[in-house]
């Protein structure tokens, strides 16, 4: 494989990327349908470079990855889906007898067993769990003395805290699309790529073709602020100058629609008196699906995606945008009636990465391009807790007398924790920020790297910001003439 500027964390993302590329290459030069089967011989051009048990297998594989890149089963809702050839390495799971067996007389494992699905065999006195009969109880486990009995999961059905991904028939993996909330967690933590989230990258590449060609209409980029944490060979300014040079009318900061959800919020917060953020569409989703009568508190307002979005599309109505980001679940926040009307289509880090190298960019060459004046309360939206301290600056610098008590959660397991806490009566929170990602955007699925998790680093680069005040950002915003 070809050396790659960017840092991934993995050898499945290389992969994933590369792929990304060599199909934005070529359908960038219109050479799409001659190069479909060349592609695969690229990825895996002989038996040294092959993953799998052969090369045809795994040119199988990347073509099936490159039905992804174009959009992936598009009658399907759900922007996370599973690649069933690529699915069939990883064991069943659930409870096994390991070699620390050692056939002792006492069998407390067998005794503990409510269904008798534990035997010995006769010659080495081992235990042997009955796979058809076994409910994954794990009393044989906690009985055992010499912890000989494991539970063995999927990655991917560990990192699914929805209990959205089960085996199918033929023991791959099969999301369930009513659970699932597309945070992404699966897309990342499958060690063999089988899980992917859709791409929209050939709708980004028609967008910026037709804005060149057409001049009907300008192209915006919109980026979440976790990017600072991100494209490392090169500086901020560069990458935001490569992105000019796709052929991006204007790069915006989705910090500058922080400022603006930060103030609205506070405001909503004080008048309601109990609210949950809706910057997080995987928290929004887990919400409705697993706490339905919560649902009503859910801020009416926009994330600063679809904030900022909606006052260039006021501004500048013949626009499209594009929203680049580390989140799987902004693909299917978009399919929302309320946003999709503001955004046109979203790119991940990763596919921004194959993007510019379809294109030969050397960002790390590039003069700088500088970013909006969005505040450090904006910016450090990227990470858990960035919320919490631009809500409760927006209340100071509103002048509302209003007590925060926020509960802050970080990850799905501290999410859930808040919200059945909040299911009585008596609230022990008036606000609650949900982050379905631990430590926030910056630990999204689609980063290039996730080196990068401190929470100094992303208030380094919020501190980097002009405007000192939320306030400031958000006039900086309607007094310039930037969207036009």
């Amino acid at each position: 494989m070809e050396e790659i500027k960017a840092k991934f964390d993995t050898r499945v993302q290389e992969l994933k990327y590369s792929v990304l590329k060599e199909v934005a290459k070529a359908y960038f030069n219109g050479t799409l349908l001659e190069d479909y089967n060349k592609i695969p011989e690229i990825i895996s051009p002989g038996p040294k470079s092959t993953f799998r048990c052969c090369v045809y297998k795994e040119r199988a594989i990347v073509q099936e990855r490159m039905r992804m890149a174009l959009g992936g089963d598009r009658s399907r809702n759900n922007v996370v889906q599973v690649l069933k050839i690529a699915c069939d390495e990883c064991p069943l799971g659930g409870y096994e007898v390991t070699r620390n067996c050692r056939g002792c007389i006492a069998h407390r494992c067998e005794k503990a067993c409510p269904r008798k699905a534990i035997t010995f065999d006769q010659q080495t006195r081992t235990a042997h769990i009955d796979k058809t009969k076994c409910i994954n109880c794990g009393l044989c486990a906690k009985a055992c003395q010499y912890n000989a009995i494991t539970n063995y999961t999927r990655p991917c059905e560990a990192s699914c805290k929805m209990g959205a991904i089960k085996p199918d028939a033929n023991f791959a993996a099969e999301i369930d699309d009513e659970k699932c909330i597309q945070c992404g967690q699966c897309v990342y933590q499958c060690p063999f790529g089988a899980i992917m989230d859709v791409s929209y990258i050939t709708d980004v590449i028609d967008m910026i073709k037709d804005s060149d060609f057409s001049r009907k209409y300008h192209l915006y980029a919109i980026i979440a602020p976790s990017i600072s944490s991100q494209f490392k060979y090169a500086t901020l300014g560069q990458i935001i100058k490569a992105i000019e040079v796709l052929g991006f009318h204007n790069v915006v900061e989705a910090a500058l629609g922080a400022d603006m959800v930060a103030y609205k919020e506070a405001k909503e917060l004080s008048e309601k008196g109990f609210l949950l953020s809706s910057c997080c569409p995987a928290f929004v989703s887990f919400v409705e699906k697993k706490f339905p009568k919560l649902k009503e508190n859910i801020s009416e307002n926009l994330s600063p995606m679809a904030t900022i979005a909606q006052y260039i599309k006021t501004v500048d109505p013949t626009s499209k945008i594009v929203f680049i980001g580390p989140c799987v679940a902004k693909k299917q926040e978009i399919k929302r009636p309320k946003v999709s009307q503001y955004i046109d289509s979203v790119l991940t880090f990763e596919e921004l990465q194959a993007l510019i190298d379809s294109r030969d960019i050397d960002a790390s060459k590039l003069e700088e391009s500088p970013l909006d004046n969005a505040s450090y309360f904006g910016r450090i939206f990227a990470r858990s807790g960035g919320l919490h301290d631009a809500v409760n600056e927006a209340l100071k610098e509103q002048n509302i007398n209003f007590e925060l008590n926020a509960g802050i959660g970080d990850g799905l397991d501290m999410c859930r924790q808040l919200l059945v806490k909040s299911q009585g009566a008596e609230k022990p929170y008036n606000f609650i920020e949900g982050m379905i990602c631990t430590n926030g955007c910056i630990g999204g699925p689609c980063c290039l790297t996730h080196e990068v998790r401190d929470k100094k680093e992303v208030d380094k680069y919020g501190l980097e910001a002009k405007e000192q005040s939320i306030e400031g950002a958000i006039k900086y915003v309607y007094m310039t003439n930037k969207f036009d």
